[in-house]
Formats: C-alpha cells, structure tokens, sequence
C-alpha cells in the first residue's frame, strides 16, 4: 500500500480535518432523497422479577417501551439528525406501527408527503426485549419480527415516486435501503434517477447510492453502494479475510455493479473504498470494543448520501462516514448522532486521516 502525493486528486487526495469539518457545517438543509424499506424498531425493557413458575424463564418487570426509526427509517432519521433535509419515499401499514413512524419523522420535521400507507400492508417490527438492573445496562434476552412484503403495481410505483418528480428535480445525492420487504426494487433505480433529474440535456444525474440486505447483485448502475464485508463475500461466493482476496474481490464487484465506487465496510477492521482510481483503506474510528452495532449501517450509508449532497468527494464522504459510523456503535440501540458530535469526533482522532492507505488501481 502506498500514500499518495498531496496533490493527487479524487479519492486519492487525502482529507484534511478543516475540510471535514467544513463540510459537516454545509450538512444543514441538504436534500437526501430517500426510498426506503420503512421499519420499526421496538424496545421493551424490564428489570429481572423471578423465575417464571410455569416455564424456565425469567418474569420482567416492565420499565419502558420505545418504538424508533429502524431498516431504512434509520437511514432517514440518522441524516435528519445530522442536519439534513432527508426526505422519505416508502410504504407503511396502516397500524400503530406505521402511524408511530410517521408521528416520530413528523415531530423531527421530516417530512411524510412521499410516504404511502396500505391497509393490506404490516408494518415491518423489530422487537427486542431487553433485561438488567434498574441502574444497570440492559441486555438483550430475545428478539422477535413482524415481517411482511408489499408487491407494488406500476401504479403504486408511480404514486410513491410522484412527491420526488414534483420536488426532487435537479437533487445531488439519493439512497435506495433495500431491507427485502418490497419497497426497494432493482427496477426501480432508473425510474428513481429519472424522478430526481433536473430537466434540460446538461441535467447532472443525482449520485444513488444503494444497500440491500439479501440481493445486491441486482442493483446494477448505481453510483455507489456500502456493503458490509459478509454482504460483498456472499455476492462472490468466496472470503475477503486476506487483503489481496479484498483488493481483488471489491475491485471485481466494482465492475460487476458497474458503480463508480463502493465502500466495503468491515467492523473492527475499519472500512475499504474502491474506485476507478484504486482503494482507500480507512481504519476504524474509535476502540474495537463496541456497544452496539444495531443500525450502523444505516448511519453510514445516510452519512456518505448526505457528505455528497455537501459537495463531498467520495473519499470525504467515506471518511465521514467512518467517523460517523465509530460513534454510534458507542451507543446502545439504534441511534443516531448529531453533527457536533461528528465534529468532534473528526477534530479528535486526526490519526484515522493520517493512516489512510491507498492500492492501484487491480484489473479483474
């Protein structure tokens, strides 16, 4: 791996922090169009009572039930919260789950005008149940899903995408979350960039970027997508452990997408970009000693989708993403962080900046 010249240029020019951080300031207003797998995640805690008389099991006493943003919603509330206008396309049921969402976007000022709500549609549910001491730190006993799949007709596709054809034209950056409950549809990507792109022949096209949990193969002609290293393994059907195995595989998915890049994340071992310039190989923020992975995902591809509509290059924008990424695995549950906090996460670990590596450019 070699460092590149300070003049290099693209996702070869090392960020300095003043850059990052200038461009978290430019955060503030920014649209991120959004079409999503619309999730919620309930989490109901208890302190340990007994042992259950009728089975081996533990009796909680209830302490509090939470219902927030989770799937793509976390996508949605994580650019929110960072200071940008993130703007939701999805599907909801027509139950207390759906309505629970839409009251939570509204009341942080997202608004719900692209987002549908089907009476033959559940709500996707993630509930997990969590025990501890009254002052200590809960743990996770059990989880259970409600889980549904909404088959949109052309008609259903049109009406969702209709609020961003008449609000979206001309937007720079976009996400497609793709949690495999029927929202998020590979042939919906051209329909999407359409949606979104100014008219007149000069139009920039909006940079989509795109995570799917169980197919992303088929989301072909993308700018850019953000799997996970297990997520990358699976599409090539081989391990990436070793770093020719990744450098070889992330450049062969490249091409296989045709994106303009992708970033590999990889928990303790931080995260790798790659684009038709080569690889960036970006160390984890933070310790390795981790609170809670739920949802990190989520933050970094809202935090990537929301550093380009800045003006973000895509190494600047994977390194935000980074860092963005380090402090919410801090925090249990699924969270959230805000832009000072991603501030001085930047401003406190110019480390990370000066141990990026870099590889050419690898043929496949």
């Amino acid at each position: 791996m070699v460092a590149p010249p300070s003049n290099s240029s693209g996702p070869f020019k090392r960020p300095s922090i003043d850059r990052l951080i200038e461009l978290v300031d430019r955060f503030r207003g920014r649209p991120v169009w959004m079409l999503v797998d619309l999730v919620a995640d309930r989490f109901i805690s208890g302190t340990p009572k007994r042992i259950s008389r009728e089975a081996p099991v533990l009796i909680l006493s209830l302490d509090s039930e939470t219902t927030i943003p989770g799937g793509g919603a976390n996508a949605v509330a994580n650019v929110s919260a960072l200071g940008g206008d993130a703007k939701p396309l999805g599907v909801v049921g027509d139950d207390l789950a759906g309505r629970e969402l839409i009251e939570i976007f509204q009341q942080r000022g997202i608004d719900t005008g692209g987002i549908l709500v089907r009476s033959d549609y559940r709500t996707p549910t993630k509930t997990r149940v969590l025990g501890g001491g009254r002052h200590a730190i809960k743990q996770q006993i059990v989880r259970y899903d409600l889980e549904d799949e909404w088959h949109p007709t052309d008609r259903d596709v049109d009406e969702l995408l209709a609020f961003a054809r008449s609000h979206g034209k001309g937007s720079r950056s976009a996400v497609m979350s793709d949690y495999g409950y029927g929202a998020v549809r590979p042939r919906m990507i051209e329909i999407f960039r359409q949606a979104l792109t100014a008219d007149g022949p000069d139009a920039a096209l909006p940079a989509i970027l795109g995570d799917s949990r169980y197919r992303l193969g088929e989301f072909v002609g993308l700018a850019g997508a953000t799997p996970n290293l297990e997520e990358a393994e699976n599409l090539l059907g081989r391990s990436l452990d070793e770093p020719e195995e990744l450098l070889i595989g992330g450049f062969e998915l490249l091409e296989v997408m045709q994106a303009d890049f992708l970033l590999i994340t990889r928990g303790s071992s931080g995260m790798t970009l790659f684009s038709s310039q080569g690889a960036a190989h970006l160390p984890v923020h933070g310790t390795d000693q981790v609170a809670d992975v739920t949802g990190a995902g989520d933050t970094v591809i809202g935090t990537f989708a929301l550093a380009l509509a800045a003006g973000a290059n895509p190494l600047e924008a994977a390194c935000l993403a980074n860092y963005a990424g380090g402090v919410v695995v801090m925090k249990m549950g699924t969270a959230t962080l805000s832009p000072e906090e991603l501030k001085e996460a930047v401003s406190s670990d110019p480390s990370l900046l000066e141990a990026l590596s870099f590889d050419e450019p690898q043929g496949v």
